[in-house]
């Protein structure tokens, strides 16, 4: 059996959903998840789609080919068609935070997330241990000012030759560069605590306790040349009183920050977050 997911965006008009339906039933597929979802105020038509296919002669290329020539020229779509048999290839970059790398791991491992992971990256040597004990393969690619350049550069050429799909900065603590993210636009998925831009800094979590905060949060996002501003994928807070300390509130931002981070790389590993006008639309 063959299954496909298909995400469209295009100007709303009238008979786009009866048109896909009926040519993926003259194809012979099945569907089996289908979502809408029309933006108002921009007059933009979304939709996420999955079919099934049993003919043992379907083949994912003639279906785009088709697709393209029968529906997405017709409609002016944006539109993009996934195998199921390709699970996406995602690359973690880190540094010496250990809580979202054990975190995903160990659901990869598991066989929660759909996706390969053909190494890790990291500026410090420090979490090589984790990544061995995984069977993972861990490059280490030190970062300073004068190496920057010649560090990115290492750091593409191993992301092209593994033919990676997206990457992952799980509490990677370098400012990724403009050549990075126009290679992999929308594809660079970052965890941050939700403190900024009101607690900005190397220790937010002593400013929000001086400040006796009552909620605390994080948020993943894509990311852009405009720092932590991305179009967000996933958020989650939770309630602090006057009677946390310090060490209280990173151990809670620190679980909400492995959760959140998992959840969006599932979104997107699962093809389930579309991007427009740096806002996104997630489907479930």
């Amino acid at each position: 059996m063959n299954k496909i997911t298909i995400l469209i965006h295009c100007k709303d008009q009238p008979n786009i959903i009866a048109s896909i339906t009926n040519f993926i039933a003259k194809e012979g597929g099945n569907i089996v998840y289908i979502d809408q979802y029309v933006d108002r105020e921009q007059n933009i038509f979304f939709m996420r789609l999955e079919s099934e296919f049993q003919s043992e002669s379907f083949s994912t290329n003639a279906f785009k080919a088709m697709f393209k020539s029968d529906l997405a020229e017709k409609f002016n779509m944006k539109w993009r068609v996934y195998s199921s048999e390709k699970k996406p290839k995602m690359a973690l970059f880190i540094s010496k935070y250990d809580h979202c790398l054990y975190d995903l791991l160990g659901r990869y491992n598991s066989g929660e997330l759909n996706l390969e992971i053909p190494f890790i990256i990291s500026n410090h040597n420090d979490l090589k241990s984790i990544a061995d004990s995984f069977n993972i393969p861990f490059y280490h690619i030190p970062v300073t000012k004068d190496t920057k350049q010649e560090a990115e550069n290492k750091q593409l050429q191993l992301l092209k030759e593994h033919q990676i799909d997206f990457v992952v900065l799980a509490r990677y603590m370098q400012i990724v560069s403009e050549k990075l993210i126009s290679e992999y636009p929308n594809k660079i998925i970052n965890i941050h605590h939700s403190f900024l831009p009101a607690f900005v800094g190397a220790k937010p979590y002593h400013s929000a306790y001086k400040r006796g905060v009552k909620i605390i949060g994080a948020t993943s996002h894509y990311v852009t040349e405009e720092l932590d501003a991305g179009p967000i994928i996933e958020q989650d807070v939770t309630r602090v009183s006057h009677a946390h300390e310090i060490t209280d509130l990173i151990t809670k931002g620190r679980d909400l920050e492995k959760v959140v981070l998992a959840n969006a790389v599932k979104l997107h590993a699962d093809r389930k977050v579309m991007v427009y006008n740096n806002k996104t639309v997630i489907f479930t």
